[in-house]
């Protein structure tokens, strides 16, 4: 039987970080033309093989805006992923775009960028909630956590089809061999339980073209989520060439 190839979902946040640096106020109402032009970098990674753009739209806005998330659904070809905190106003406004998928994410004012899991366990009732009224929407519902048995078996237990596995301590041990190799145990741990209860498997964050090869003998992926690396790439080789690079990375090349 030939394997399934695991997906590139492209997270296009940073061109909007790079963005608000300079236009912070043309930024937000989208109303006259500045760059860079996140909608525009989602095309073209598109037109390089990306299988799905995502985007998360943070309740302090400092780098996605509403236009922008608008604009992808309405430009995009591909499949639109977006991540998002248990907000009121940001579920409102994800039933109201539609996208075809959302991550559901914690927040911290003072992160960088999603440095933890949801902690599923804690709030289950409110996803449950959550995960009904996008799965009654045909919006498809993914859980960010970190690979803890506890938050896998919280996360089927909510009705969400999918899970995206936190890949963040194992990228920030991969200098330590002996480090990496507990974070990797652990992802390996959690997306055989999540698959067991049949539950898609996802991964995300910290992901680049060095770690990549081992994430990828992590069993049952489905999609990687990558941004950071991608967008740094792009510097040097535009967004199409990154993309192109990352999926031969993805096929074994």
């Amino acid at each position: 039987m030939m394997s399934v190839p695991v997906l590139l979902g492209v997270n296009i946040d940073h061109a909007a970080t790079l963005r608000q640096a300079r236009y912070r106020e043309a930024g937000r109402t989208c109303g006259q033309f500045v760059e860079p032009d996140p909608v525009a970098v989602a095309l073209l990674a598109e037109q390089a093989g990306a299988d799905g753009i995502t985007a998360h739209l943070r309740e302090d806005r400092r780098h996605m805006q509403e236009r922008d998330i608008e604009r992808l659904r309405e430009s995009i070809q591909t499949r639109l992923n977006l991540e998002m905190a248990c907000d009121k106003a940001i579920v409102e406004f994800a039933l109201g775009v539609r996208p075809d998928s959302v991550c559901l994410v914690p927040e911290k004012r003072e992160e960088i960028s999603t440095e933890g899991g949801l902690d599923v366990a804690a709030q289950q009732g409110r996803i449950r909630e959550i995960v009904a009224r996008m799965n009654g929407a045909g919006i498809a519902t993914s859980l960010f956590i970190a690979p803890d048995p506890a938050q896998v078996d919280a996360a089927g237990a909510t009705g969400a089809p999918w899970i995206e596995l936190h890949t963040g301590a194992f990228a920030n041990a991969y200098h330590d061999a002996a480090a990496r190799a507990v974070e990797l145990a652990r992802l390996r741990r959690a997306a055989e339980h999540a698959a067991q209860l049949d539950l898609v498997v996802n991964a995300g964050h910290g992901i680049n073209y060095v770690n990549i090869r081992e994430v990828l003998t992590l069993p049952h992926l489905h999609e990687l989520n990558i941004g950071h690396a991608l967008l740094a790439r792009a510097l040097l080789h535009g967004i199409g060439g990154a993309v192109r690079e990352m999926r031969a990375r993805l096929r074994g090349g």
